[in-house]
C-alpha cells in the first residue's frame, strides 16, 4: 500500500488519523512539524503527503513551497489540513503548492477520496485533474 506522510503536531490528531489510515491499509510516516516534514519527504518513498499548515519550525505552507521547488520531490502530491475554512485559506495552500486542501476535523471518507484520486493521477498533471 502507498506510504503515506502525516505531518501534524497535535500528538492526539497524529494518532487518531494515523491509526485510521493504517486500519484502511497505508503505511503511514510521521512528522511533528514542517522541518521534520520536508526532511522525510527528501528521504524518499513517499507517495502522498498530508500537511497540517499550522505547524511549529516551519509552518505547512512554507514546507509545501520547498517540497514543490526541490526537484526531487515536487511531484509528491500534498494535501492541506486545516481548519481554516475560509476560501480564502485554500487559495492560500494552493498558492503554496498544495494539491488538495481539506478541512478539520477529518471526515475520513472524503480524505480518503481525495487521497485515492491524487494517487491515481498522472503525476505532474495540474491539480484538479480527475484519474485517467
Amino acid at each position: 500500500m502507498p506510504k503515506i506522510l502525516l505531518v501534524e503536531d497535535n500528538e492526539l490528531n497524529r494518532d487518531m488519523l494515523s491509526r485510521r489510515l493504517q486500519r484502511r491499509g497505508y503505511t503511514v510516516v510521521l512528522a511533528c512539524d514542517g522541518a521534520e516534514g520536508l526532511a522525510r519527504a527528501q528521504a524518499g518513498g513517499v507517495e502522498i503527503v498530508l500537511m497540517d499548515m499550522s505547524l511549529p519550525v516551519l509552518d505547512g505552507w512554507e514546507a509545501t513551497r520547498r517540497l514543490k521547488a526541490d526537484p526531487i520531490t515536487s511531484q509528491i502530491p500534498v494535501i492541506a489540513l486545516t481548519a481554516h475554512a475560509m476560501p480564502q485559506d485554500e487559495r492560500q495552500a494552493r498558492e503554496a503548492g498544495c494539491d488538495d486542501f481539506d478541512t478539520k476535523p477529518i471526515e475520513l471518507p472524503r480524505l480518503l477520496s481525495k487521497i485515492e484520486r491524487l494517487l491515481n493521477a498522472p503525476r505532474g498533471a495540474p491539480s484538479g485533474t480527475p484519474p485517467a
